[in-house]
C-alpha cells in the first residue's frame, strides 16, 4: 500500500499544498502535530507503525523532510525504522527515497536528508527564538500578559486541542473515563483535567 503522510501544526493550518496529487495514493493520512514530537508518538504515525507491522504499507510518501519531523535525531531515527522494514521513503518536493531499487539504503540520499534535517532543526529554533523575543518585547512594552488562570478561554483552549477534542466527544456521549483514555491514548488524569474542565464551562 502506497501510504502518503502530511502534517499540519495547528488545525487553523492547510495541508492542501502537501495533498495534491493525493488520488496516486492508496491512502492519505494526516496528523495534526508539532514538528518536534517524535513521528511514532503521533497519532497517525502511531497507526503506521501499526500498518507497517501488519504488513500493509510498501511505501511511504511525504512532502518534504519538515513534514516527518524538525528535529534531525528523530528523523534519522524514523527513516532507518522504514529502511530496516524495507519500506521506501519519498521525499516529494525534494525528489529523493531513502533505497535504491534493489532494497538498499540510498547514501545520497541519506547524505541530503542529513543537510535538510539540520536545516529544518535549526529552523524550528530560529522560530522559537523569535516567538520568545517577540514575548519579551510585548512583556516589556506591557502589552503581553500571560494568560490568567482558570479563565473560560484558556479552559476553551484546552478542551479543543485536537487529542481532548476527541475526549471531549466521547465524555458527552457517556463513556466512561477510563474507556475513554484506551481510545485516545491519554492519560487518566488528562481525561479527569478534561472532566473536570466540561463540568465547569457548562456550569457557566
Amino acid at each position: 500500500m502506497k501510504v502518503l503522510y502530511t502534517r499540519i501544526s495547528t488545525i487553523d493550518q492547510k495541508s492542501d499544498r502537501q495533498t495534491q496529487n493525493s488520488k496516486d495514493y492508496d491512502m492519505l493520512l494526516e496528523d495534526t502535530s508539532s514538528g518536534a514530537t517524535p513521528f511514532f508518538e503521533r497519532e497517525k504515525g502511531k497507526l503506521i507503525e501499526k500498518m507497517v507491522n501488519k504488513g500493509q504499507v510498501t511505501s511511504l510518501f511525504v512532502h518534504q523532510i519538515d513534514r516527518l519531523g524538525r528535529n534531525l535525531m528523530d528523523i534519522l531515527k524514523t527513516i532507518e525504522y522504514f529502511n530496516k522494514k524495507g519500506i521506501c521513503v519519498h521525499f516529494i518536493q525534494q525528489g529523493i527515497k531513502t533505497l535504491n531499487e534493489d532494497g538498499t539504503e540510498n547514501q545520497i540520499s541519506k547524505m541530503i536528508i542529513s543537510i535538510l534535517g539540520v536545516v529544518a532543526e535549526m529552523e524550528r529554533n530560529l522560530i522559537k527564538e523569535r516567538q520568545l523575543e517577540g514575548i519579551a518585547i510585548a512583556k516589556a512594552n506591557g502589552v503581553y500578559k500571560g494568560r490568567k488562570r482558570g479563565t473560560s478561554s484558556s479552559t476553551l483552549d484546552f478542551i479543543n486541542k485536537p487529542k481532548n477534542k476527541k475526549a471531549v466527544e466521547r465524555l458527552e456521549l457517556g463513556v466512561k473515563k477510563s474507556e475513554v483514555a484506551k481510545i485516545t491514548g491519554l492519560h487518566i488524569n488528562t481525561i479527569t483535567k478534561i472532566s473536570k474542565a466540561l463540568a465547569k464551562l457548562n456550569s457557566t
